[in-house]
């Protein structure tokens, strides 16, 4: 089974930026289709962005022009950059991978990022 394992949030102000990491173990990273959904209290369950391929990426809207995902294969990590954090944006970041050879899903246990204004 996939083990998926976040690093980066904390505690920042507004219009501040973070880097947050998800390192895969267990699978083959290049068959692994990741995403980053994030979880906040009161509010549904929101995509962030996610990759797909080795270039196709996709980005929810409420995060779009602030976000960049991208993976390392060498280092089995996926990153998500995003830039102008708005208190709005706080919640619980999780690591998302669905793995195309079985169809089998995995998730982190989520890095937490609370914005201050």
């Amino acid at each position: 089974q996939v083990q998926l394992v976040e690093s980066g949030g904390g505690l920042l102000q507004a219009g501040g930026s973070l880097r947050l990491s998800c390192t895969a173990s267990g699978s083959i990273f290049a068959r692994l289709r990741l995403g980053w959904p994030r979880q906040a209290p009161g509010k549904q369950r929101e995509l962030v962005g996610s990759i797909v391929a080795d270039v196709s990426t996709a980005y929810g809207t409420s995060a779009k022009g602030r976000v960049t995902i991208s993976r390392d294969k060498r280092k089995n990590t996926l990153y998500l950059q995003m830039n102008k954090f708005e208190p709005e944006d706080t919640g619980l970041y999780i690591c998302y991978a669905l793995e195309m050879a079985t169809m089998s899903r995995s998730w982190g246990q989520g890095t937490q990022v609370t914005v201050s204004s």
